[in-house]
This record gives structure tokens, sequence and C-alpha cells, in this order.
């Protein structure tokens, strides 16, 4: 990892470089729409940049959510993007390191990702067979879909996730 990385809480400015990212790290996926509408929805995630030298070369968003008929808080990480030319420093692992620690902060008790389960599993997601995706995922999706627990809290072994209006197109959840 580079000395020169800052962590930090996105801006309004830091908008055009995040964008910026997204259709480098994800060339075949369209997640740009999905990102401008959860940046214009503030109340509704935690944004980070990921820094060197001053310049952004990284972002990740955690969303608030809910689990259908408990009182639980939870969080959804996604989308991650580092910029090509940065990956394998560090920057997507402290991105996520740092989002973890800031909802451990915040009390919310558990993560959920739809992601690489090599990747995540670093961290210490795992499969998560009880809380379902907001929508139903592809069969070869099954082991992507991993939660992580910050805290000891009770939280429901059973549901779904409730997910804010930003993540409600069933295409975000299917191939």
């Amino acid at each position: 990892m580079t000395d020169s990385l800052v962590i930090r809480q996105g801006t309004a400015k830091d908008t055009g470089d995040i964008e910026s990212i997204y259709p480098l790290a994800f060339p075949d996926e369209e997640l740009l729409p999905l990102v401008r509408d959860l940046l214009a929805a503030p109340d509704v995630m935690t944004s980070l940049v990921a820094a060197v030298d001053g310049d952004v070369v990284g972002h990740v968003i955690f969303t608030h959510c809910g689990i259908d008929g408990a009182t639980s808080r939870a969080s959804l990480l996604g989308p991650l993007a580092v910029t090509p030319s940065q990956h394998g420093l560090g920057i997507g692992s402290a991105l996520v390191r740092a989002g973890l620690k800031l909802l451990e902060d915040a009390n919310v008790p558990s993560v959920f990702v739809l992601g690489d389960p090599a990747y995540y599993g670093r961290f210490g997601f795992e499969a998560e067979p009880g809380i379902e995706a907001p929508y139903p995922l592809p069969a070869e999706w099954a082991s992507a879909w991993q939660s992580i627990r910050l805290s000891d809290a009770a939280v429901p072994s059973q549901g779904r996730l409730s997910v804010p209006s930003q993540w409600r197109d069933p295409a975000l959840w299917s191939d």
C-alpha cells in the first residue's frame, strides 16, 4: 500500500472523480446510474474515497438498510471501485476496512455484500444463508451473497434485506 493513501468521506467535490472511476474499473457494467442515485441521497449511504497524492483513485458506498420485519439496522457494501492502474496496492481493502470500522463504531451489527467470495472472505464475510437478497439471485451467484457480523447485537436469522429505492431495480440483482 502506498504511504500517501488517505481514506476519507466523499464530498460533492469528489463526484466527477468518483464517476470517472467506475467505467474504467467495470467497463462491462453500467454502474454510474446507481452510483449517481446513491450519491444524490446522502441520507441513505456512506461514501468513502481513497486518495493518493490528493487524487481520488478509489470509492466505496455503504447503503443503510434494514431487514424486513425487524428493527435491526444493516448495511449493503457496494459498489466498490479502484482505478485499474492502482489495482493490487491494497486500496480496495483499505476502503472496505475503513467502512467496516465506521459501521462498527455506529453500532451497525451486520453488513451484506454481493461479490466475489475470495475477495470479501478475507475481511470475514461468509455465505449468507438466512437473510435473502432484495431480489432472487441467479443460482450461480448463491455463494456471492455474503454477510459479516460487526457486533453481538441481536440480528434476525431469517428475512430479506430491505433496501432504499436506489437499489430496487431487479436488474441490479440479476445477470
